[in-house]
């Protein structure tokens, strides 16, 4: 009857602690969309080489009313590939993958994640940045005759790379479950407003 009795305590301790381990984290699930910020002044395959590593640093995000990424969150990834824009036809292409996410320097987080969305930009379906043309611009020139040698000129230049500068948003979905550790959201407390007390 004791040994009975002590496998059950045992095993009570175990759900517990299990049911607190699991309480203590925050799960964001697969299809969620997160944003981030590249903060780069100019990044495209003419400043970067496949392989160049890239910090995208994470706006707010909320989950059942709990803000989830702690301030100074950031995604690590990597510059994965990219096309150049043909000399006469084809458009440019650029693909972004982020791998880690980190919640404090001594909290990380795998994820799988994917680019939806760029501002200013078309994307493929496999997360590709596809580059823009000057369409207006070209219809503009080509009306007027005069300036017909000069695009005649520039005819075999190439097309403009897709470029992420400034303060640009990009959005990714997450492809797998996640689950954020509750110790490294710190909540702002009650009555406090950026520091300064009421």
């Amino acid at each position: 009857m004791n040994r009975t009795t002590r496998y059950l305590f045992l095993a009570a301790t175990f759900s517990v602690s299990h049911f607190n381990a699991k309480a203590q984290q925050i799960p964001v699930h697969a299809g969620t969309l997160i944003e981030c910020t590249l903060y780069e002044p100019n990044f495209s395959s003419r400043t970067a080489l496949i392989g160049d590593p890239v910090i995208c640093y994470l706006r707010p995000h909320r989950e059942f009313g709990t803000s989830v990424f702690p301030r100074g969150s950031y995604l690590v990834g990597r510059f994965a590939d990219y096309q150049d824009p043909g000399h006469f036809v084809g458009k440019g292409w650029m693909k972004l993958e982020f791998d880690r996410l980190i919640l404090s320097p001594t909290t990380e987080v795998p994820i799988a994640t994917k680019v939806v969305a760029v501002r200013r930009y078309r994307m493929d379906p496999e997360g590709k940045v596809i580059g823009r043309g000057h369409p207006k611009r070209d219809t503009f020139y080509w009306t007027i005759p005069i300036l017909w040698p000069v695009k005649l000129m520039t005819l075999p230049a190439r097309g403009p790379r897709p470029t992420i500068s400034g303060e640009v948003p990009i959005t990714l979905r997450l492809m797998d479950d996640i689950e954020i550790p509750c110790a490294v959201i710190q909540p702002r407390g009650i009555g406090q407003n950026n520091g300064k007390q009421e």
